[in-house]
């Protein structure tokens, strides 16, 4: 049985003196939860301060992005070797306000998985449809074409030991979170995609769910077969209904 995994995704939030506050309250609600794993996603300038804070804890950290390139004259980027500098173990490759925003194609996407991949970084791979695309009828599709650019590139074997979130953009932000029977339809969609071409990839890869769980559907959703735990945003920021989320985890 693969153990659950919950990462905080901070977004564009904080400052130091809240993070601080944040990180400590994190520590403190958290430390007697032994059977889940927690990572905190911060945005770059707070790696350093989640690394002096988190170090002796069981919490890892991570970042929201990192560069397709392993160096160069790329103003304004920052590379896998970069976020190792300060400890970072995992990283969010490819979320739907990324590629909404900035542009991002899954062959970026697949470039920076890969990145992570190499550096030692365990990449969180986030995959999604929107409602016009479920509404359609074309979900598995539009999540197919996102895996297979890795896939047709990498090889399945790639996804051992990495995480996916399955993120339906419909969701993010809205309070509106897919059902426990869509999220594991999903899921289940994604493992057998995988398992079809690598088996051993398919059990090692942990599948997250993520799109407005909070403490109380947390529960349900986290006992579903495939959904290995959750990528959470807004609450996140609270620790106290971070606790909520990770307990129905642990």
């Amino acid at each position: 049985m693969r153990r659950k995994t919950v990462v905080a995704n901070w977004k564009m939030h904080g400052n130091l003196a809240s993070n601080r506050q944040l990180l400590e309250g994190y520590v403190e609600r958290l430390s007697s939860l032994a059977h889940v794993d927690v990572v905190v996603c911060v945005p770059y300038p707070y790696l350093a301060q989640a690394q002096l804070l988190l170090k002796d804890t069981a919490i890892a950290w991570g970042a929201q992005n990192l560069s397709k390139d392993p160096v160069g004259a790329f103003t304004g980027e920052v590379s896998a070797s970069m976020l190792r500098d300060f400890g970072a173990t995992h990283v969010i490759i490819g979320h739907s306000e990324r590629a909404t925003a900035y542009c991002e194609s899954d062959e970026n996407v697949a470039t920076k998985f890969m990145q992570a991949k190499v550096h030692g970084i365990t990449p969180i791979l986030c995959v999604g449809e929107t409602l016009i695309e479920r509404e359609a009828g074309v979900m598995d599709l539009v999540v197919a074409k996102q895996l297979d650019t890795i896939i047709n590139t990498y090889g399945a074997s790639v996804f051992a030991d990495a995480i996916i979130s399955y993120e339906p953009i419909w969701a993010i932000g809205t309070g509106l979170a897919a059902t426990p029977v869509q999220a594991q339809s999903m899921h289940e969609f994604i493992r057998g995609r995988i398992s079809a071409l690598d088996e051993a990839a398919a059990q090692s890869v942990k599948i997250l769910y993520g799109g407005s769980v909070n403490p109380q559907n947390a529960v349900q959703l986290f006992v579903s077969q495939d959904i290995d735990g959750g990528l959470i945003g807004r609450c996140s920021l609270t620790a106290q209904e971070f606790e909520g989320i990770c307990r129905a985890a642990n």
